[in-house]
């Protein structure tokens, strides 16, 4: 899954793909790339964030959705959001995934339209809002409770009519950098979940952390190596910014198991 970042203040590349043109762009080089979902947001989630407006995240998201369904009519695209009127109308232009980072806890009425339109839905777990979630984080036990978060969403989903659901753990939102490590240990716990696992690291904090780099975008290869080596854990979709990267990835370890 690539990133599109329609925004001007997402932490890794906020204002790149501001424009029309140059979010289009981005989108077919991460096709090219090989990318086999493209993930659109047009709300930035990093820790700190405000919120922006419906409307503005409308104007943002729905003339990319329609572009890319024209240019491309089989493409999978993917709207990370977590407001219903958002998720409707990307759903009416073909949208395939909507990416709730808040796991329902915002607008249930996204699991109705996703349910509507035979669509699937990606359940994240979080721990507070964006603009606040990283403020001291506790947990008594943060595997077990972002476990039941997750079954519980899951059950609040398919109660809704939802067929497709897929898990994320929500590393970095909501979690200690010992939360994040604690969660990516314990990954095959989530596999009795019963669904697709999506996870998204690419470029987060906790990587900056244990290796001191601060520019989020200089946090490639450290992503890649993470990646490789959980290539034993059944995760289904991972969510990243250098695609390229990752597929080399791919085709290196499809290679050597063939």
């Amino acid at each position: 899954m690539g990133i599109l970042n329609l925004t001007p203040n997402s932490f890794s590349d906020g204002g790149k793909y501001l424009s029309f043109d140059d979010a289009i762009k981005h989108a077919v080089k991460l096709l090219d790339d090989g990318a086999d979902i493209i993930d659109i947001g047009g709300e930035s989630t990093r820790p700190g964030a405000p919120e922006v407006s419906e409307q503005e995240e409308l104007d943002r998201v729905i003339p990319i959705v329609k572009e890319l369904k024209k240019l491309y009519p089989e493409i999978i695209l993917s709207i990370d959001t977590t407001k219903s009127k958002v998720a409707l109308e990307a759903l009416k232009l073909g949208a395939d995934i909507i990416n709730d980072i808040s796991g329902l806890q915002f607008d249930k009425k996204i699991a109705e339209y996703v349910a509507e339109y035979n669509k699937a839905l990606i359940i994240m777990h979080i721990k507070g809002i964006p603009r606040t979630m990283q403020v001291n984080p506790e947990y008594d036990d943060c595997t077990r409770e972002v476990f039941d978060f997750l079954q519980n969403k899951i059950n609040v989903a398919q109660s809704f009519g939802v067929k497709n659901i897929i898990a994320d753990i929500g590393i970095g939102f909501g979690k200690t950098y010992e939360n994040n490590w604690e969660l990516l240990k314990n990954l095959s716990k989530f596999e009795d979940l019963n669904v697709p696992l999506a996870l998204g690291i690419s470029r987060k904090t906790f990587i900056g952390k244990m290796y001191n780099i601060d520019i989020p975008a200089e946090r490639d290869v450290e992503t890649a190596l993470i990646h490789s080596l959980l290539l034993d854990k059944k995760v289904d979709i991972i969510r990243v910014h250098n695609v390229e990267l990752h597929r080399k990835i791919k085709d290196i370890y499809r290679m050597l198991n063939s």
